[in-house]
């Protein structure tokens, strides 16, 4: 995946997009595409059939033509983003299945997809959904590993949620390691208010970006997904799951810190991670340990790189370690001797401007692309 990101610039727009266009005539279909756009948070724009203007089609961030209306839309102008819509309805054979007739109709009108009701409901609400939360290209989710204990990786992950947050990008930082003591107190946040892990644990299914986003303390100008002081630190998978999808649907950039004990929680979200650094001391027995872990993420982890940082011992250097590990070397965190002082005065890690922040900055420059640093 290296090298394959485009810009995840934050916009400067804000808020909910706009709902999708329904064409149809047909009112028991109707019903249920406005009961659906109300699952999703959707005030759709209802027509039964093309407006003449066409302002409305060219412009509805989806359109949904019930299959009653297919016949008007075949003059409209082609574009993406447009949904066939029918009901299965008792008698008509087997449940699902798309008759060749209502394929033809699709194919006419550049339909990307026939969606049939009720077996597509679920589908079809996420589909509404991503319109109403302006989804479009997903975060960059970047997870940060310890080669072993106290190598630095909290204070890395805090310091490339901090820079990304700086250069204007929406960033959300995740704390995945329970036992970490908590990003919120690395980032002096630990009495904001907002929700942390344990409110999370009974989440299924689909979360609203939007909804999690302000749930979050904001911190440094990023949301921060920490721990609370409670003793609960198992989240179940599916709500992982549910949480990382819904921040990487919000675009921007997602920064994990990662545990180096891995559960089923873990696994989810290291099948969610794009870019992997693990951080790896300049000591012999730090290569070893980073090796068992390296081990362990890689089968989930495409895209798993070395961050080495010294001083280096026994003749170590950054490029022997990566190769010992066999995994691209991403740099050489710097070392940053003022970065304590600096937290205990309040200033994040990567939040002043030294070797840490420039260090951050180069990795995003590359990641994103070209487009955080201005």
């Amino acid at each position: 995946m290296a090298g394959s990101f485009t810009s995840r610039r934050q916009t400067t727009e804000e808020g909910r997009g706009r709902g999708p266009l329904i064409l149809t005539e047909d009112m028991e279909l109707l019903d249920d595409l406005l009961r659906l756009c109300a699952a999703a948070g959707a005030e759709p724009e209802v027509r039964a059939r093309v407006p003449e203007r066409g302002e409305s089609w060219a412009d509805a961030p989806l359109v949904l033509v019930g299959d009653d209306a297919a016949a008007h839309c075949r003059g409209a102008g082609r574009r993406s983003g447009v949904l066939l819509v029918g009901r299965d309805r008792e008698g008509e054979g087997t449940v699902g299945f798309v008759e060749p007739a209502l394929w033809r109709r699709a194919v006419e009108i550049g339909a990307e997809s026939v969606v049939r009701l009720p077996d597509a409901e679920g589908w079809l609400v996420g589909r509404i959904a991503d319109v109403v939360e302006g989804a479009g290209q997903q975060a960059l989710t970047v997870g940060v590993l310890g080669g072993r204990g106290g190598a630095g990786a909290s204070t890395l992950a805090g310091a490339l949620a901090v820079s990304a947050a700086g250069a204007g990008v929406r960033t959300l930082l995740v704390d995945g390691d329970p036992l970490g003591g908590g990003l919120d107190v690395l980032l002096g946040g630990e009495r904001s208010e907002g929700l942390r892990w344990p409110d999370f644990i009974g989440t299924r299914g689909r979360l609203a970006g939007g909804a999690l986003e302000e749930s979050l303390p904001e911190l440094h100008g990023l949301r921060v997904l920490s721990w609370d002081r409670g003793a609960d630190t198992t989240v179940p998978p599916e709500a992982v799951r549910s949480v990382l999808a819904a921040a990487r649907r919000r675009g921007g950039a997602v920064v994990v810190d990662l545990p180096r004990h891995f559960d089923d929680g873990t696994r989810e979200a290291l099948a969610q991670v794009d870019i992997g650094l693990l951080v790896v001391p300049g000591e012999l027995r730090a290569v070893a340990a980073a090796g068992r872990v390296a081990a362990a993420a890689g089968p989930a982890l495409k895209d798993l790189r070395v961050v080495t940082c010294g001083p280096y011992s026994g003749g170590l250097d950054e490029q022997w370690i990566a190769a010992a590990l066999g995994l691209p070397l991403a740099g050489e965190l710097p070392r940053e001797p003022g970065l304590r002082p600096g937290w205990d005065a309040g200033v994040p890690p990567g939040g002043s401007d030294g070797p840490l922040a420039r260090f951050c900055a180069a990795f995003w420059d590359r990641a994103l692309g070209g487009d955080v640093v201005a």
